[in-house]
């Protein structure tokens, strides 16, 4: 059995700047009947809301994603108010739907990045994830109740110890695996024409088998 596994965090900016490259690449292993599932990595967990001195240094990240990628950002405004930049309920949300379609997580995931980075949702709020699973295709009632189980929470946080284990320091990382043997695509942004050759060179010889 072979698949790809993209390790990222939905309040990443650089996994956001990856998402159409990401995107193209799920539709390439597809095609050769390799599906695509997610892990989450649990990239910051502050308790406080962030001073200015954060909200303009990440901004800077935000314009060097942009100018690399040239994926869309709200770069006038920044960052929603009063954010507490804690990435555990974001990751937690893609679990929690992992857990009810793991078809719809993907697509969760560029809903709740689009929300954050050019629409300047919260998306630590569990009323904004209930009401972007709603539009992810999934039950408003079985989200929540999903998000708030103990067992999400602890399922959340093994995402985060199994990519701990790995010796994963960034995000976004694309992994691809067979029988058990995992591979390392990208770790760190890299344009669709240098991975596209490299991932195909790899279903060659491992879609199939």
């Amino acid at each position: 059995m072979a698949r790809l596994i993209y390790v990222m965090d939905p309040m990443c900016s650089w996994c956001w700047g990856f998402a159409p490259v990401m995107q193209a690449l799920a539709e390439q292993a597809e095609g050769q009947g390799v599906s695509l599932g997610l892990r989450v990595g649990g990239l910051r967990r502050e308790r406080g809301v962030m001073d200015q001195a954060g909200r303009e240094r990440t901004l800077s990240y935000w314009q060097a994603v942009h100018s690399a990628t040239g994926q869309a950002f709200d770069l006038e405004q920044g960052l929603p108010e009063s954010l507490v930049y804690d990435t555990e309920p974001a990751c937690r949300a893609l679990v929690a739907a992992r857990g009810l379609d793991e078809s719809l997580v993907w697509p969760m995931s560029l809903l709740m990045q689009q929300a954050f980075y050019e629409h300047r949702r919260d998306v630590t709020q569990p009323s904004v994830l209930v009401e972007l699973a709603e539009t992810a295709g999934l039950s408003r009632s079985q989200f929540a109740e999903r998000y708030d189980d103990p067992a999400t929470k602890a399922a959340t946080a093994a995402d985060f110890t199994w990519v701990e284990n790995l010796g994963i320091a960034g995000f976004p990382t694309l992994l691809a695996e067979h029988e058990g043997q995992v591979a390392l695509v990208t770790n760190g942004y890299q344009p669709l024409l240098a991975l596209a050759p490299l991932l195909a060179r790899w279903l060659e010889r491992n879609a199939h088998g």
